[in-house]
């Protein structure tokens, strides 16, 4: 099968562009010399192309497309996340039809329905919230809700939502945590008792393979590692894995959440550029339960993780270790 992949120089697309590329002719968008060097060691066929102006007949021939690229910064300007959220996947719509591809495997994400609540047991049956504060989250569902309308009999096209998708070459969850810590900035938001779905990296591809021929187009499907943890004990043993000990010190969400939307509107306001120290997403995000159900993925995909928390916790330690001794 011939299939191009955007974002295979990032975390995602980059794992699924691997793993894909041991069975099938791959091709990937390339921006640079240094991401040309990334995709072909991954097995795979830079493609110069960028998302920021695709134009259909740019991919070249494709038999289904794997859209992973987006805007997953914590900060950035509504035009930001609209630029590669939304107008970026309109182009690579166009960009697949014009290619001939019969499936468009989209990346989406549980946040497609968040507005600062608790997600528990939610399934896909769970509507779109009408308003949410967060611009990745209404940005990833129009994007979304565009892929799913695009279904028809020329090409098929479903949304795979993974949540806090985390594993080897992680660069924004772990990364995000050391710079906190570092700056002396960490603290738990009530305790970490939070909790939460997660999706190991091996999952998340295991799942973007079986969605390229099974799955009802038009349709969108969670996927999950199947276990559900506080964020306490999950993020101090992923930390732990990278050699980061975490501290103790905890504050209240009731403070912390309107604190956040404060600063986070103070730098808008005066259009600071730099990162707010405290930002809505991050602070709600640690304080909401989000517990998803894959029995869907599970009965149309035909998925089974691959990857249990604890092995992937083992092997990262484990990698930690080595990494040390060298």
């Amino acid at each position: 099968m011939k299939i191009f992949i955007s974002g295979a120089s990032g975390f995602v697309g980059g794992a699924i562009a691997g793993r894909l590329a041991a069975e099938h002719e791959v091709s990937a968008m390339s921006r640079s010399a240094r991401s040309d060097a990334v995709i072909e060691t991954l097995g795979a066929k830079p493609l110069r192309c960028d998302l920021g102006g695709l134009q259909p007949g740019e991919i070249g021939q494709a038999d289904a497309v794997i859209h992973c690229a987006a805007h997953v910064e914590p900060w950035g300007s509504r035009a930001d996340f609209y630029a590669a959220n939304v107008e970026g996947t309109d182009r690579m719509l166009a960009a697949a039809r014009a290619a001939g591809a019969k499936r468009f495997v989209h990346i989406s994400t549980e946040a497609v329905l968040w507005r600062g609540q608790h997600l528990r047991d939610v399934d896909e049956t769970y509507p779109y919230p009408d308003k949410t504060p967060y611009l990745y989250s209404e940005t990833k569902a129009v994007a979304e809700r565009k892929v799913l309308a695009a279904n028809d009999e020329a090409m098929s096209t479903i949304a795979l939502r993974p949540r806090w998708v985390w594993g080897p070459g992680d660069r924004t969850i772990v990364p995000e945590i050391k710079e906190m810590v570092e700056r002396g900035a960490f603290m738990w938001l009530d305790g970490g008792r939070a909790r939460s779905s997660t999706t190991h990296i091996a999952n998340l591809v295991h799942a973007a393979g079986l969605a390229l021929d099974r799955g009802n187009g038009g349709d969108a499907y969670f996927v999950t590692d199947g276990e559900v943890c506080d964020f306490r004990t999950f993020v101090t043993r992923l930390m732990a894995a990278h050699g980061v000990t975490l501290p103790e010190r905890s504050i209240a969400g009731w403070l912390a959440r309107p604190a956040a939307a404060i600063v986070e509107g103070l730098w808008r306001t005066f259009g600071i550029k730099s990162k707010p120290p405290l930002m809505r997403h991050s602070v709600d995000l640690m304080c909401c339960d989000c517990i998803l159900i894959d029995d869907k993925a599970r009965r149309e995909l035909g998925y089974e993780p691959v990857m249990s928390v604890e092995r992937g916790l083992e092997e990262l330690a484990k990698a930690g270790g080595e990494r040390k001794q060298l």
